[in-house]
C-alpha cells in the first residue's frame, strides 16, 4: 500500500509540473487581439483554443481547415463546429484541395494550402480582421523538426526548427505551447474533462514523423529524461545563427543589390555569397535551393567573366538566369515535352 501511495505522488507531481508548465507559458503569451486559433479538433489545438478562450473571451476565434484528404475530415469539421457553438467562439471553416502537385510532398502541399487557408480565413471570415494567429505545435513536435532537419543535413536555417514567433501575410504568428510536452496538453484535456478529436493518419507509420513519435522520442526519453528542453535550447543557438546570418546577408545585398549584381557576388568570399544568394531566393521568391544547386550556381557566377557567359539553371521552384549585369528569377516549370516554359 505504501509502495502505491509513493507511486500515485509521483505521478501526481509530474502532472502537476506538466500543468504548470501549461500555465507558464501562457503566462508568457500576449498575442495582439482579437486571436485567430488554427483548429483541427485534434487534442494540441483543443487545448489551446480552451486556453485562449477562457483567457480573452470574445477576442478568440478559430480556423478549421478541412483538407479533404481523408474519410474522418467531416467528422473533425462537425466536432470543431459543437465545440466552438459550446464556447461561444465563432467559427470559419475553410475547404481546400490539398492534393499535392507533381514533384511536391503530400505534407507540404497540405501545409501549403494551410497556411494560405488560415490567413484568407483570418482576414475575411469574420466581422474584425484577426491580429494574430496561434499555433498548437508543442515540444514534441519542435524535436521532430530538428530530428528531420539533422536527417536531411540541414543548415543554420533548418536546425533553428519552428520560430515561436514571425510575422506573415498582415499577422503575428505564435507558437505558445513549443516548451509544452505533447502529454502534458493530453492530461490537462483529461483533467478538465474535454474532449478532442484523433486523427488516424497519426499512427501510419509510413510517415516519417510519425516512425520519430513512435518509435525514436521513447528512446530518447529512456536515454535523455530532458532531451525536450535541451533541444529546444540548441534549437534557440540555431536560431540566434539564423539571425546574425539575416543581419549580414542583409548588408551584403546593399552592395549587390537584390537581384545580385554578378561582378559584385564575384568580390564575396564563398561563404558570404551562399549566403546573401539564400537570401535573395527566399526574400523575394520564396524558394530554397537544394545544396547542390547552389554550388552550382556559385560555380556559375564564378565562371560568368564575358557578355556572351549564359546562366540557367534549376534552382528551388523555378530557374536562376542571367539578365546582363544581373542574375534573374524565373519562377517557371520547365515542360519536359516541348521544352517550353510555363507559369
Amino acid at each position: 500500500m505504501a509502495l502505491f501511495r509513493a507511486i500515485f505522488h509521483i505521478v501526481e507531481t509530474k502532472r502537476g509540473f506538466m500543468a504548470q508548465s501549461i500555465e507558464q507559458a501562457m503566462r508568457g503569451f500576449a498575442p495582439s487581439l482579437p486571436l485567430a486559433v488554427a483548429y483541427s479538433g485534434g487534442a494540441d489545438s483543443s487545448a489551446l483554443l480552451h486556453l485562449c478562450a477562457r483567457r480573452w473571451p470574445g477576442q478568440v476565434f478559430a480556423i478549421h481547415v478541412h483538407h479533404g484528404l481523408q474519410a474522418a475530415a467531416d467528422g473533425f469539421a462537425q466536432h470543431c463546429q459543437q465545440v466552438c457553438a459550446g464556447l461561444g467562439v465563432p467559427l470559419a471553416l475553410a475547404y481546400v484541395d490539398a492534393r499535392p502537385q507533381a514533384g511536391q510532398s503530400p505534407e507540404d502541399a497540405a501545409r501549403q494550402h494551410r497556411y494560405r487557408a488560415l490567413v484568407e480565413q483570418a482576414q475575411h471570415g469574420f466581422a474584425q480582421p484577426a491580429a494574430s494567429m496561434a499555433l498548437a505545435q508543442h515540444a514534441d513536435d519542435q524535436v521532430e523538426t530538428l530530428l528531420l532537419a539533422l536527417s536531411r543535413g540541414a543548415g543554420v536555417a533548418g536546425l533553428a526548427a519552428m520560430p515561436a514567433q514571425w510575422q506573415r501575410g498582415g499577422l503575428d504568428w505564435h507558437r505558445p505551447l513549443l516548451a509544452v510536452a505533447g502529454q502534458a496538453l493530453r492530461d490537462w484535456l483529461v483533467a478538465q474533462q474535454l474532449t478532442w478529436v484523433e486523427d488516424p493518419t497519426n499512427l501510419q507509420t509510413d510517415y516519417t514523423r510519425n516512425r520519430i513519435r513512435q518509435q525514436l522520442l521513447p528512446v530518447l526519453e529512456q536515454l535523455f529524461p530532458q532531451f525536450r528542453s535541451t533541444f529546444a535550447r540548441s534549437c534557440s543557438h540555431a536560431a540566434q545563427a539564423k539571425a546574425l546570418l539575416q543581419e549580414l546577408a542583409a548588408q551584403d545585398a546593399q552592395a549587390t543589390g537584390l537581384p545580385p549584381q554578378i561582378h559584385a557576388l564575384q568580390h564575396l568570399s564563398p561563404a558570404r555569397q551562399a549566403n546573401v544568394l539564400r537570401y535573395w531566393l527566399w526574400q523575394q521568391h520564396r524558394t530554397s535551393p537544394s545544396t547542390a544547386q547552389l554550388a552550382e550556381l556559385q560555380r556559375l557566377v564564378q565562371a560568368c567573366r564575358t557578355r556572351g557567359h549564359n546562366i540557367h539553371l534549376k534552382v528551388g521552384s523555378g530557374f536562376v538566369g542571367r539578365d546582363g549585369t544581373h542574375l534573374q528569377w524565373c519562377g517557371w516549370v520547365q515542360s519536359p515535352s516541348s521544352g517550353s516554359s510555363k507559369p
